[in-house]
């Protein structure tokens, strides 16, 4: 016990030393978590909107109103013309354009109906969707305000069947995107951070030299790595400790659930990254390689994590590769705790799944670590 309580102390002091990498540990994530935060968002704001009047009636202006008393779009101008208006989006100036027919007023005063043209930019494929919605949820609030003005029979005006749905938002009432993608940035920081200099602590004493005098040292193996590790474990939880308080006093997330349970988690997860960078030094010589390959598992592992799309969305084989992606259970069981409240017994699957990860790629990075006598 006391040489791995000395190797520990050895490695704090080695870690505040190195300048150039406490500013990794204590700034960055702090950057990054308000930075990602406020950056990554599923909204659609500011939508260049352009439209084409053919008709100039009182009942087209009431419609491009409508669009102008929207706030996701910002109505740009009209253009005279169908070719203007095309150059204008190909130029990357307008991302929906309407087009309102000839007789608008007219038709749909006597057929009851009318068509308009909306042509939207989809490049960005997800955009294009939610600006469709958007544009649908206008269009059929201005058709309900107009029908006891349009629709009559006889002398007599229809009364419309109102329909009127009242949502309950559960878990994030004001559906604030912040509420939703703050525990994933978290989960992503800690992630990397541990991952990144666990992995090239170990590279960085093949790189000096110094790990060859540990190796003929009476130094066990199973010591050696316990006492590299536990440093950046005690890391990643502070890490966590000052990303909850963030999450707390900058974004307002809530924390319906226990501390303790997230706190339980977050360190057997730890485990795993730690075993993850223990592997991969073991198979590199220069921290460059670490960290390129410890980036080049990490980019996939978050894509695939559900923490920017979700896995429901994936196709089925992908679907099938995230079950075996710890990231994964660690973004469920955050929003899980922090935003619904569950409870030890409802985050039990992602613990026992993630449990059985950190045996086997602790496993797998002690039997991969050589030590020579």
């Amino acid at each position: 016990m006391k040489t791995i309580l000395y190797i520990i102390q050895k490695e704090f002091k080695q870690i505040f030393r190195n300048k150039g990498m406490l500013p990794i540990i204590f700034v960055l994530p702090i950057l990054q978590l308000v930075i990602l935060s406020n950056a990554a968002t599923f909204e659609v704001k500011n939508i260049k909107f352009g439209y084409i009047d053919n008709d100039h009636s009182s009942t087209s202006r009431a419609l491009v109103e409508k669009f102008n008393a929207s706030t996701y779009f910002n109505v740009l101008t009209v253009f005279p013309s169908e070719a203007i208006a095309s150059a204008a989006m190909l130029k990357g100036e307008v991302d929906v354009l309407l087009e309102i027919p000839n007789y608008f007023e007219r038709d749909l005063q006597n057929e009851k109906r009318n068509n308009l043209g909306i042509t939207i930019n989809a490049i960005d494929g997800a955009a294009a969707g939610i600006e469709n919605v958007y544009v649908t949820q206008i269009v059929q609030g201005f058709n309900q305000n107009i029908k006891m003005d349009v629709l009559q029979v006889s002398d007599k005006q229809i009364q419309p069947i109102v329909i009127e749905t009242i949502p309950l938002f559960w878990y994030n009432k004001t559906l604030n995107y912040k509420t939703f993608m703050v525990p994933g940035i978290l989960v992503l920081l800690v992630t990397m951070i541990t991952l990144f200099l666990s992995g090239m602590n170990i590279v960085r004493e093949k790189e000096i030299g110094t790990l060859e005098q540990i190796n003929v040292t009476p130094i066990k193996k199973s010591q050696f790595i316990i006492g590299k590790l536990f440093p950046f474990w005690v890391i990643g939880m502070g890490l966590l400790t000052v990303g909850l308080i963030l999450a707390r006093l900058i974004f307002n997330v809530p924390m319906l659930g226990s501390l303790a349970l997230m706190y339980l988690y977050t360190s057997i997860y730890i485990l795993v990254i730690l075993g993850i960078g223990l592997f991969i030094s073991n198979f590199t010589d220069t921290q460059q390689q670490a960290m390129f390959i410890a980036w080049f598992f990490t980019v996939i592992f978050i894509l695939m994590s559900g923490l920017f799309t979700p896995i429901e969305s994936m196709p089925k084989w992908a679907q099938t590769l995230t079950k075996f992606n710890p990231i994964r259970y660690f973004v469920e069981v955050m929003r899980m705790v922090m935003l619904k409240g569950s409870g030890f017994t409802d985050i039990l699957p992602q613990l026992f799944k993630t449990a059985l990860y950190a045996f086997i790629m602790n496993g797998l990075a002690v039997w991969s670590y050589k030590k020579t006598n």
